[in-house]
């Protein structure tokens, strides 16, 4: 039945993946679905690729060592969805296709096309942690090797990105939030009555405990809340929206949605950690053992739906915004059919590059997280000193970028790979560093000869 159900599941986004095609009439289209979208398709999209296989799967993971505390990951993803509210009439305003010409127009071409090498290579990192999610889950349910299951998962994502576009993903998005969110929550409803809570209450481990201290959730704020505040993707949906007020609703929608949403994984992730077996628990995936155990077949097939549903979404938007950014590093203005066809020709290169990297690199969060940091450190100060209005040197935005980058990525190399805590304080100094380097005097900026007034 499961199989019945994934592979009737499968025939359904190829039917429309492959309908969308033929209504592709212009590269505004592809990009940005024509720029017409309503609250519902801007909100399913939105919830759908937060609630990528990379948050659900390693928010279960998770709760194995943080247990409810768990459940902060998809709390700062809506922290952050609101945290982005006031700034979307101007995110409306200035941006077109991507988030890379809006740093463009902020910081001239230099630190555009800089912004458009190093935002790609960082979300490639993101595309890959996706490919993990779908390599482990096609591993539990079919039994495929790690190796066959990357290649197979990356192949999909490339295949369904590059024959529709934007218009193929909105679409498909919806009806994938819906999978998600009533997957999980029967997966959920069903183990509470079938079963009991057999869990610790959440008082034990929320907001904080052992695993998980008020710095973490600093860190994580800082690190992840606020790529939803200034993200390539997220200002995606919004500049697919068809106007400012559809994009704030969606928003809205979706930032309310995820605070109770954020315990259903987690609580999972908690009953697996406590029920499983050892040897299951620790052979895979946490939350596919979990189903498979406990689950009868035909909600283990829906779940299976709902998970690959939530890698499918946040990989194709992630890849095409990656895509893009790399085909505006040669063309400002994408709205054109040589950049579209370069586009397209990028979204096989990113996707092959995130397989190679899922091949390397298995842990989901982690690789996530390590992107993320790079990407935060990087880009998080600049992009909300120019939507505040902050006065900063210009000049200095490259090095700032590259420099806070960095440093970001090295502490979270420091915490996530070596274990030294110490480098958490490592990743706060990137965005203070970042900071202090556009506040540095305008030395650098003299004034033009020519401007100067006449003595």
């Amino acid at each position: 039945m499961k199989i019945a159900i994934l592979a009737t599941y499968g025939l359904v986004l190829l039917l429309i993946g492959v309908y969308s095609a033929f209504r592709i009439k212009s590269p505004v289209d592809y990009f940005v679905a024509g720029k017409r979208n309503g609250i519902l398709q801007i909100s399913g999209s939105l919830l759908a690729s937060i609630l990528g296989g990379s948050a659900i799967l390693g928010t279960a993971n998770l709760a194995m060592t943080q247990s409810w505390a768990a459940a902060w990951y998809l709390l700062a993803a809506s922290a952050g969805l609101w945290l982005l509210l006031p700034l979307v009439k101007k995110v409306n305003q200035l941006g077109k296709f991507t988030l890379t010409d809006m740093i463009g127009r902020f910081y001239g071409e230099t630190a555009r096309k800089s912004a458009s090498v190093i935002i790609p290579l960082a979300w490639t990192g993101i595309v890959a942690a996706q490919v993990i999610a779908a390599s482990k889950i096609l591993v539990s349910i079919f039994g495929l090797s790690y190796e066959n299951g990357v290649w197979l998962s990356g192949a999909v994502f490339i295949a369904y990105t590059l024959i529709g576009g934007q218009v193929s993903i909105l679409k498909t998005d919806f009806l994938q939030a819906i999978i998600i969110l009533l997957g999980i929550l029967f997966s959920g409803i069903f183990l509470y009555f079938e079963h009991g809570t057999h869990t610790t209450p959440i008082a034990s481990s929320f907001p904080f405990n052992v695993q998980f201290s008020p710095v973490d959730l600093f860190i994580l704020f800082l690190t992840f809340s606020s790529t939803f505040v200034v993200g390539p993707d997220i200002y995606s949906r919004v500049f697919c929206a068809r106007d400012e007020n559809t994009a704030r609703k969606s928003i809205l929608i979706v930032a309310s949605i995820l605070i109770p949403f954020a315990f259903l994984p987690t609580y999972l992730g908690v009953f697996a950690t406590e029920n499983l077996p050892y040897e299951q628990l620790h052979s895979s995936v946490a939350l596919m053992e979990l189903i498979d155990f406990y689950l009868p077949e035909w909600v283990v097939g829906l779940m299976a739906a709902a998970l690959l549903s939530a890698v499918l979404s946040s990989a194709d938007t992630t890849l095409l915004t990656a895509s893009m950014m790399l085909s505006e590093l040669f063309n400002p203005d994408i709205d054109n059919r040589k950049s579209l066809n370069e586009t397209r020709l990028f979204i096989v290169l990113v996707g092959l590059a995130s397989m190679v990297i899922a091949l390397k690199v298995t842990s989901i969060i982690g690789t996530l997280l390590l992107a993320l940091a790079f990407y935060s450190g990087a880009f998080i100060v600049p992009l909300i000193a120019a939507l505040a209005d902050i006065k900063i040197n210009k000049k200095l935005s490259i090095p700032a970028m590259i420099i806070g980058g960095t440093i970001a990525l090295t502490g979270k190399i420091l915490v996530s790979n070596l274990g030294m805590s110490w480098g958490n304080w490592v990743i706060v100094s990137a965005f203070a560093i970042n900071f202090i380097i556009l506040k540095i005097p305008f030395v650098f900026n003299p004034v033009n000869k020519e401007e100067e007034p006449a003595k």
